[in-house]
Parts: C-alpha cells; sequence; structure tokens
C-alpha cells in the first residue's frame, strides 16, 4: 500500500497527488484527503490508484450519503463530499480544463449556481435489468445490477420498481413529471451521444410525461430528453433571458434564431422572447421523439422543426442573430462549431455537460475568433462528478 495526500481536483471525480515526480490519479478522494491507495494503472508519467482506507480525512469529506453508491454503485461518486462546497470545486475543475484543453489563459470567473435539493432531485432515472430481470444502478465500471435505492432520486419514483421483474437485458426508465404522475417505460439503451430510443413498452402511466418549465408546458415521450434536475430547466431558461436582456433591437426584420439540439423546445421561448416580436426559430434535433411533436405551449411562436443531424442541417438554415446549443456529452465538435461561425450569430449560447468537451468546443470557438463573454457553472447534478456549463460567446 501506499500513502497519498490528496492536493486538487481532476476531471471525472478524481483527486490528484504526486509519487516519486508523477501525478497519481485517485478514484474516490478529495483534497486535503491523506489516503492509502492502490496502484492500478502504472505509465511512465502519471499512475492511478484507488482508495483502500481514508487514514485522515480531509475538510471536504463527510459520511456517505447514498446507500446506492455505498453498496458499489455507480451512482453518487462525490456523495461523500460536504455539498456546500461541491459547486466550487467543480468551477475550479472547470478552470483547469478551459486553460488546458479550452486554451483561455485567463478564463472569466463563473458564476456559480447550486441547484436545490442536492438530494432527492432526479425526477427521471434509468435502470438497467440483469439477467434474472432484477431492476437497479449499475456498479461501478460493471454490468452488475444493485438493486438499491439511490438518494439522487425524488421520494416516489422507485416505489415497488426494485422489487418486480423485467425482461433480462432492458433498460427501464422511470419519470415523475410536474403533474405527479408517474410513467414507467421499458425501452433500450440509446447509442452514446445519441438522443433516440424507442420504447419498447409502457409499464405504468400513460407514456407521455407533462412538463412545466419557463412558464411553459412540454409534453413528450419519457424516453425524449428532458433535464434530470428538477431545477435545472428554469434555471437555464432563466440564464438565457438575463443574458440576452441587453441584446438590444434588430435592425427592422424579424429575427432569426438557433435552437440547436433543440429537443421538445426548451430553449425556444426564451430565445424567441429575447429576439423580439415575429422572431423565427429554427430547432434542430435528430430525436423524433422531440422534434417531431408539435408543442401547444409554443403555438404563439415562429417556429421550425428540422429533425436532422445538427451537422446537417446548419448548412440550409437563415443566418441567425443568435444560436443556443446544447449538444450532448460528446461536446458539438470542430464541424458543428465552424459551421455556425460561419454564419457569423452576434451572440452563441453554449450549453456543455462535460469540462472536457465543452473546453475543446471553447477552444474550437476561439480558433472561429469567439471569445467567453460569460461562463456559469450549474451544480445540475448533486453528489456526482457531473455538473453542467453555461457560456455566452462573442466575437
Amino acid at each position: 500500500m501506499t500513502e497519498l495526500e490528496i492536493t486538487r481536483m481532476a476531471h471525472g471525480g478524481e483527486g490528484i497527488a504526486e509519487l516519486d515526480g508523477r501525478v497519481v490519479f485517485v478514484r474516490g478522494a478529495y483534497p486535503g484527503d491523506v489516503v492509502e491507495v492502490s496502484i492500478t494503472q502504472d505509465k511512465k508519467r502519471f499512475a492511478r490508484a484507488e482508495v483502500v482506507s481514508v487514514t485522515t480525512p480531509g475538510p471536504l469529506r463527510v459520511a456517505q450519503a447514498c446507500p446506492a453508491a455505498a453498496a458499489g454503485a455507480g451512482c453518487c461518486d462525490f456523495g461523500d463530499l460536504d455539498p456546500a462546497a461541491e459547486t466550487q470545486l467543480k468551477a475550479d475543475i472547470l478552470q483547469g480544463q478551459l486553460t488546458r484543453l479550452g486554451r483561455v489563459a485567463e478564463p472569466p470567473t463563473p458564476e456559480l449556481h447550486p441547484l436545490e435539493p442536492v438530494r432527492g432531485w432526479r425526477t427521471r432515472v434509468r435502470l438497467g435489468v440483469d439477467k434474472q430481470g432484477r431492476a437497479g444502478f449499475r456498479a461501478r465500471n460493471s454490468h452488475e445490477i444493485i438493486p438499491v435505492a439511490c438518494t439522487q432520486v425524488v421520494p416516489g419514483l422507485l416505489d415497488g420498481l426494485l422489487e418486480a421483474t423485467y425482461t433480462p437485458g432492458a433498460e427501464i426508465v422511470a419519470v415523475l413529471d410536474s403533474t405527479g404522475e408517474r410513467h414507467v417505460v421499458e425501452s433500450r439503451r440509446a447509442p452514446r451521444g445519441r438522443r433516440v430510443e424507442k420504447v419498447q413498452q409502457v409499464l405504468e402511466g400513460s407514456g407521455t410525461v407533462t412538463e412545466r418549465a419557463d412558464d411553459h408546458t412540454f409534453r413528450f415521450p419519457a424516453t425524449a430528453f428532458w433535464q434530470a434536475h428538477s431545477a435545472a430547466p428554469d434555471a437555464y431558461t432563466g440564464l438565457v433571458r438575463e443574458w440576452l436582456a441587453d441584446l438590444g433591437p434588430a435592425d427592422g426584420t424579424p429575427a432569426v434564431g438557433w435552437d440547436l439540439y433543440g429537443g421538445v423546445g426548451l430553449f425556444v421561448p426564451a430565445l424567441a422572447d429575447s429576439l423580439g416580436e415575429g422572431a423565427v426559430i429554427h430547432s434542430v434535433d435528430y430525436s423524433q421523439a422531440a422534434a417531431k411533436l408539435t408543442q401547444e405551449s409554443l403555438e404563439g411562436y415562429v417556429v421550425e422543426k428540422h429533425n436532422r443531424m445538427v451537422e446537417k442541417a446548419i448548412g440550409n438554415l437563415p443566418a441567425p442573430r443568435v444560436v443556443v446549443l446544447d449538444p450532448p456529452r460528446t461536446g458539438a465538435g470542430d464541424d458543428v462549431v465552424a459551421g455556425v461561425a460561419k454564419q457569423n450569430p452576434e451572440r452563441v449560447i453554449h450549453v456543455g455537460c462535460d469540462p472536457a468537451t465543452f473546453s475543446r468546443d471553447v477552444a474550437a470557438w476561439g480558433e472561429q475568433g469567439y471569445r467567453l463573454k460569460r461562463l456559469a457553472v450549474l451544480n445540475a447534478f448533486p453528489g456526482t462528478h457531473h455538473f453542467e456549463v453555461m457560456a455566452e460567446l462573442t466575437r
């Protein structure tokens, strides 16, 4: 065994220590911890390790809050981190990623938005099903199913689900919507980076959820993308409205906005209202479950929907004044960024759910002449190493 002192955090939820002049990434450790570790990967320039025991807990460490994580599930890897310190810790991680991957010498100080509640916040959950038909959370780095409740989930959402049996190998998606109705569907996992999946069977509820956000109502299949934290949709749309409040009047013709990876249209009202009367919003999403639906609450807006992949759609759209994009965890990528920048939007609001891919996208924006104007860290996944970033970029 080796004893190490953790000095800072890396992206991905690993603490960083030094050993013989090398960086050691330690899963399950936080700054200030002194830990006994087992080396799991030994390279010339770095190593990876797992915590065996905590010799001296640091100031950020608290008792593990999640019974599923305590049983080995990969859900709450920050379940033993002090929630009061979590958002700032994630902001520090983002700053490091922006400097190293985003090639931003001095990133703007991000606004911090810790979302409440920090436990019982997840309104939608995905459960794996093992060969015996048992549903539960997957063990970390494994397909093993752990049928123990997680503290992320809103009260009532899992009632009875971990005791039932399902089709082996299926995915169970459960949602508690804004009306208080629970929907449980059996599905198959979508490919990484895609928001498209097919409902195999509706087990409870109608399978069509109703969500209220930004003073608008949205209805869509339980498998369609929607933010998991109960407070996230209002937090995101509120920032869009705030950041675009100083946009100023258009040049006399109806302004154009792009809502890329737009899903069911969450950002449409905030974008359209900010652009002014008559604004035309082009909403692009590959998911038929989202893009082909008609949302009654958006009927007062001029919205043109495009059920295509973003990279294939943007070359055929009219030039926008403002672009909002919310790509999947894999990021937008160089081609999408270049395609958007080619149309010379006045403002871009970029939402990212992974600090590394977000920072690479920021580097791509930099190559196209765009710079960070505003930055926000939203702790939309408390108890985990994940978080959301929102940025406003201008030429």
